[in-house]
């Protein structure tokens, strides 16, 4: 959707040539998913969301967040985590957790890879995490005064360390 506004960021970036998928696996709050659905929007990455939700997709707190950028919003509800694999089988899948050692900026992020994120309260699952291993990867955060970033927090600073690594890529 096009929107007439004032300032307009005139630069030049590449975009990549296939979106990143992101996926949130059970999100539990509406504004979190709006927040990154309007995320997915401004950079053209698609949105999945994994069942079940804490939510209903016609939730008027999830729109509102979202505002009205959900017509350029590609977003799919999957059933399961298998029902994932199979629609996005054979994408690079990279996990974040609070638990990794392993930094996010220590991967060299392509098109079409596929980050995935836990729901709030409990993060991802334990046997998640175990099926891919060597793909887990925190943000560094000072664990003495919080436990975690907010949802569409982490989601954005990973989104945009991908979209700039490939960027710069494309130089």
């Amino acid at each position: 959707m096009k929107h007439a506004h004032a300032r307009k960021a005139d630069f030049v970036f590449s975009w990549p040539s296939s979106p990143l998928h992101i996926v949130l696996v059970q999100p539990e709050i509406p504004p979190n998913t709006g927040n990154i659905a309007r995320l997915c929007a401004a950079t053209g990455s698609r949105l999945h969301l994994i069942e079940p939700l804490g939510f209903k997709i016609t939730d008027s707190r999830l729109r509102r967040a979202g505002l009205d950028y959900w017509p350029s919003v590609q977003v799919q509800v999957h059933p399961s985590w298998p029902a994932l694999l199979e629609a996005l089988r054979p994408g690079r899948f990279f996990l974040y957790s609070t638990g990794s050692s392993r930094p996010y900026t220590q991967v060299a992020y392509r098109s079409g890879d596929v980050l995935v994120f836990g729901c709030e309260t409990k993060g991802l699952p334990e046997d998640l995490l175990a099926t891919f291993p060597r793909a887990v990867l925190g943000i560094p955060i000072r664990t003495d005064h919080v436990r975690s970033l907010n949802l569409s927090s982490a989601v954005a600073v990973v989104v945009y360390e991908a979209l700039r690594q490939i960027d710069a890529g494309s130089a």
